[in-house]
């Protein structure tokens, strides 16, 4: 009888969770931290695979992706931000601010 490993159709989102939590947090504000949740929720996917708790599996795969896509936004966010501010004469500011440090 042939099994079908559940494994490869089901993503952990690790990577994902990892470099959007890490661009959110440092573009946009500690509300990036949010994605941290999402690395949970990662971790927890080959856990429950390995115990052969599929739905569980999946359940954790769906909320690793929607907390990527929190995080994700977030950073999106923050380069938004940062570039209005920025191209208003943000980079001018902290070249003042830069030389009066000197």
């Amino acid at each position: 009888m042939n099994t079908v490993n559940p494994a490869g159709s089901i993503p952990n989102h690790l990577a994902w969770s990892i470099i959007a939590t890490v661009l959110a947090t440092c573009l946009c504000c500690p509300l990036g931290l949010v994605g941290i949740v999402a690395i949970v929720f990662s971790s927890k996917v080959n856990n429950l695979l390995s115990q052969g708790d599929i739905e569980g599996a999946r359940r954790a795969s769906n909320n690793a992706k929607t907390w990527c896509w929190v995080a994700t936004a977030l950073a999106i966010i923050g380069v938004v931000f940062n570039a209005i501010y920025f191209a208003m004469g943000g980079a001018a500011a902290y070249m003042e601010m830069l030389q009066q440090y000197q």
